[in-house]
């Protein structure tokens, strides 16, 4: 009818809008609304819910196949153990003072972990790559330093896991004595080493087209530096030239070191203050390597295409 009177639209409310929408919003001078500039940062610092939850997906997804990602490793360096122990036939032959199952335990549980650090990083971009789903890594919220935060730390988490799983194992073996005498290089050195191997699993990742590639590494890099290590020796034992050779590789630090630990002596030195200036070395080349794959991965390079 003409004499009503039909509410103009300013005095209807707005509902469409909420309140979690305008928290999103700016207000222009003619009282509309509209997203931030572009550009314009809304998360700033550390997302530190996008670190966690990152990190929580890579726990998650080898808990979810444990049998195969903790507990089968577990078993695999015990049968070192097994295998190496009846092979000298339970002799008492002494190394750094102990037996040789006492020796070769500690390398055991620390080349567990860093394998397996270096296994469950170089899963992660390189499936994501092979199966398209990359994507899910690079949209999010998460700037390159959180991105690679996240995949460290839970292939970290993975090595402690296995570790843990070797050293229950081993401390029932007979023979094999697992006191510590300096809890602090056991700590170090097995951190240490997982996280290199983490690093170095991300690098392989980015470089990696198939699966093929990173077994290569696997096989080719990872092994040889492990088993040439001093795992199951002294370094003594070798000729001048391997020696020197030896000490160019960061695995002999990290083994001897772990095995510092757990017996109070090592063949990185006669002395403490060696071990020591072993484990600050570790720390520094780690942060290098850290920065450089750091870069190489905010550059794209073999990831955005």
């Amino acid at each position: 009818m003409a004499d009503q009177v039909q509410p103009s639209p300013a005095a209807q409310p707005d509902h469409g809008q909420s309140s979690e929408d305008a928290s999103f919003t700016e207000t222009t001078g003619k009282g509309r609304s509209s997203f931030p500039k572009r550009g314009e940062p809304v998360i700033t610092g550390i997302n530190r819910v996008g670190l966690w939850s990152l990190y929580i997906k890579e726990v998650r997804r080898f808990l979810k196949v444990q049998t195969q990602t903790i507990w089968a490793p577990a078993v695999t360096t015990l049968l070192f153990l097994v295998i190496f122990t009846v092979a000298l036939g339970r002799s008492d032959r002494e190394i750094l003072g102990v037996n040789f199952a006492t020796f070769v335990a500690p390398g055991l549980i620390v080349m567990g972990m860093m394998q397996n650090a270096f296994a469950n990083s170089s899963f992660s971009l390189l499936s994501g790559k092979i199966q398209g789903t990359i994507i899910d890594l690079l949209m999010p919220p998460l700037s390159t330093g959180e991105l690679m935060t996240g995949i460290v730390a839970a292939a970290v988490t993975r090595a402690v896991a296995v570790g843990c799983a070797v050293a229950l194992a081993m401390a029932f073996y007979p023979g094999v004595t697992l006191a510590t005498a300096h809890p602090w290089a056991v700590v170090w050195f097995g951190l240490m080493g997982a996280v290199m191997l983490a690093l170095m699993g991300l690098l392989a990742s980015i470089w990696a087209e198939k699966f093929d590639h990173n077994a290569a590494v696997t096989n080719f890099v990872i092994a040889p530096l492990s088993l040439l290590s001093g795992t199951f020796y002294v370094i003594d034992n070798l000729a001048p030239l391997f020696q020197t050779i030896s000490r160019f590789n960061p695995f002999f630090y990290v083994i001897s070191g772990f095995r510092f630990g757990f017996l109070g002596q090592s063949d990185i030195g006669d002395t403490n203050q060696a071990v020591f200036h072993s484990a600050i070395g570790l720390g520094i080349f780690n942060l290098v390597f850290a920065f450089v794959v750091y870069r190489i991965l905010s550059s794209g390079w073999k990831i955005r295409s």
